[in-house]
């Protein structure tokens, strides 16, 4: 029988990432094998982001170049899942790619065997049916780090984000499904784990009677999940992404202290001025995000501190964008990932308010906001210098060893290939703002 081959291009979150290994999965059970590029595949499957129109625009070229492909490869299958099929309830969308075969929102994921049943004759299509696609175990990219959905979706709806439309409402996993997979991952030794979800902090069991009775936190089922995370034996480190500061509680903050925890928070602001923040409907002040911070800094001192941020939101003035800046000097982020405001249709943004912020002006915030960041980044990272730090080491090129320290900071050393996936101590030798360099200890 022949064996078809497919390719799947991922864009956007580690969440669109787990997705893509569920994917792959998928294929590999109907007896697909997986191509190493997709000019050797019969099926390719672009897995969308939509969080911004640049990246929509990405789509749209992607599904452009394949068609090229197709008048070498007649028989390619050209298919686009994830948050852009997910958000077109009208179809516009999908009338701009009619050169896709198959077009299907991540939650039709277990629809896919039968979508695919009338392009590749012989696949084992019938003996697979997902209603809930997160039931798909997934194929792991790595054999030491994996991703765990733990919800999709959300209900926050920031006026300018269109998860909402694109993945639906908040959607919680069940915990002893969660609890299976990453038992199953600690017992094939994975080293860490990464918790994800939209909104990850409001994590609330659909079945809290699978928490041990012995978790010592009671209020707030997502620290609750934290603590049991911590108890298993080969899991050395637990990475979560990304809460929301209105739903970050005091327990989850006290679980931040939990030994296999990363020194590693990020905390999304968005921006620093609370009628910018009124409207963009984050639910908290500025005052209240910085008290936060506060009190995050006091319970776990050194913790190394994220952020995202948007420059150039409708009506946002030369003074609010200031209160911005401002507020990352008193938050004293280790990184923050900063984007110029686009408006995307179906957001309640878009609909209210004029994106009257010129594009030239915000590059120009986001250049400002950008070297402010590079500045202090490359200032706190000096305090690295001398100290070991323990290091999982991701890749091996051009005879460095590069991995994620602790507070989630880039490290290079000399070595070998064999310490990939390996935990290693490196003494810090040399800080530059995005790199640490040093050597094994």
């Amino acid at each position: 029988m022949e064996r078809f081959k497919f390719f799947i291009i991922t864009l956007g979150c580690q969440m669109n990432k787990n997705d893509s290994e569920r994917l792959a999965a998928l294929l590999l059970s109907l007896g697909m094998e997986e191509a190493k590029t997709e000019k050797e595949a019969d099926l390719v499957i672009i897995n969308s982001c939509s969080v911004r129109e640049s990246a929509e625009s990405r789509v749209g070229g992607l599904v452009n170049s394949l068609t090229r492909l197709r008048l070498q490869r007649p028989r390619l299958i050209i298919g686009v899942t994830g948050c852009l099929p997910g958000r077109d309830k009208q179809g516009l969308l999908r009338r701009k790619m009619p050169q896709a075969n198959l077009f299907f929102s991540s939650s039709e994921m277990g629809r896919l065997p039968g979508m695919l049943a009338e392009f590749f004759p012989g696949l084992k299509t019938n003996t697979f049916s997902f209603s809930d696609y997160l039931k798909i175990q997934p194929r792991y990219d790595s054999e030491y780090r994996a991703f765990v959905t733990i919800q999709t979706g959300c209900s926050q709806f920031c006026t300018y984000c269109v998860v909402p439309q694109a993945r639906g409402l908040t959607k919680q996993r069940p915990l002893i499904d969660i609890l299976t997979e990453i038992r199953d991952l600690d017992n094939r030794g994975y080293k860490e784990i990464v918790l994800l979800g939209q909104i990850v902090n409001q994590y609330q069991a659909p079945d809290p009677e699978n928490f041990s009775v012995y978790n010592p936190f009671q209020q707030d089922d997502f620290a609750r999940l934290l603590w049991e995370v911590n108890q298993l034996k080969s899991i050395e480190r637990v990475h979560w992404t990304a809460p929301h500061p209105r739903y970050l509680t005091d327990e989850t903050i006290v679980a931040l202290t939990l030994p296999k925890q990363v020194n590693y928070l990020h905390l999304p602001v968005q921006a620093g001025n609370n009628e910018v923040l009124r409207r963009m409907n984050r639910g908290y002040t500025r005052e209240e995000y910085l008290q936060l911070v506060l009190k995050i800094k006091q319970t776990r001192p050194g913790l190394a501190l994220g952020t995202d941020i948007i420059v150039g939101f409708s009506g946002e003035t030369e003074q609010q964008f200031e209160d911005t800046v401002s507020l990352y000097q008193q938050c004293d982020f280790d990184i923050a990932y900063l984007a110029k405001y686009s408006p995307r249709p179906g957001t309640a943004a878009a609909r209210a308010w004029a994106d009257d912020v010129s594009w030239d002006e915000k590059k120009r915030r986001w250049r400002l906001l950008q070297d402010l960041m590079e500045k202090t980044t490359y200032q706190k990272n000096q305090q690295y210098v001398g100290q070991i730090k323990t290091v999982l080491v991701d890749k091996y090129q051009n005879g460095q060893n590069l991995g994620q320290s602790e507070e989630q900071k880039l490290v290079s050393f000399v070595s070998d290939q064999s310490l990939v996936g390996k935990m290693v101590r490196v003494r810090i030798k040399e800080a530059a703002e995005w790199i640490l360099r040093g050597t094994v200890v």
